[in-house]
C-alpha cells in the first residue's frame, strides 16, 4: 500500500481546485468562443456609468476630483478606443472638458463584469463670478457610444481658464477601478 503525506494531499487538492475554479468570464463559452467586441459594434451600450462620489473642492481656487466608474454589464468583454468625453452644462451654455495632458487615448478593455474608471479634476470657481461656470449637469460620453449619461453637478461653480470659456478642469484616460 502506498501512503501519501497530508502535505502532499493538501497541495494536490489545492492545485486541483485552482485549476477548476473560475468566474463567469473564465468559462469556455466566454474565453475563446466569444471574441472581444468593440464599442463601434454596440458593446458601449452595455457599459454602465456611475458618477462620483466626489472629493469636492471646498472653496474657490481649490481642486476637486470626481471619479467616474464604468462597468461592463454585457455578456462579453468590451473594448473602447479613445478618451471619455465630459461636458459641463450651465443653462444654455455647454463647455467641453479637455483631456488631461498625460491622458492616454489608447484601447481600454472591460472584461465581463469588470470596472474601469476615469477622473474629472476641476478647480472650484467663485460663485456667480464671470470667471466661473455655474454648471448644473455633467454629461459623459464614452468612446464609440451614441448615448450620453447625464448627472447632476453638485460641486459648485467651476473656474474658467484665461480664455473665459474653457473650464479649468480635465479628464483622465481609463484606469483600473478599485470597485
Amino acid at each position: 500500500m502506498r501512503t501519501i503525506s497530508v502535505t502532499a494531499s493538501v497541495a494536490a487538492l489545492a492545485a486541483a481546485l485552482l485549476l477548476t475554479s473560475c468566474d463567469d468570464a473564465g468559462d469556455a463559452e466566454n474565453t475563446q468562443d466569444k471574441a472581444d467586441t468593440t464599442a463601434g459594434a454596440g458593446c458601449a451600450a452595455d457599459l454602465a456609468v456611475r458618477f462620483g462620489p466626489a472629493n469636492a473642492a471646498p472653496a474657490a481656487g481649490d481642486t476637486g476630483n470626481v471619479p467616474v466608474t464604468v462597468t461592463n454589464r454585457g455578456d462579453a468583454p468590451c473594448t473602447v478606443e479613445g478618451l471619455p468625453g465630459v461636458e459641463l452644462v450651465a443653462g444654455d451654455t455647454t463647455a467641453a472638458v479637455p483631456a488631461a495632458e498625460a491622458a492616454s487615448g489608447g484601447k481600454a478593455t472591460f472584461a465581463k463584469g469588470a470596472s474601469l474608471a476615469f477622473t474629472l479634476t476641476y478647480v472650484r470657481g467663485e460663485e456667480g463670478a464671470e470667471t466661473s461656470l455655474a454648471a448644473r449637469t455633467a454629461t459623459v460620453r464614452l468612446p464609440g457610444a451614441e448615448k450620453t449619461h447625464s448627472f447632476k453637478w453638485a460641486y459648485g461653480d467651476i473656474a474658467l481658464k484665461s480664455d473665459g470659456s474653457t473650464p479649468d478642469a480635465s479628464v483622465t484616460g481609463f484606469q483600473q477601478s478599485t470597485d
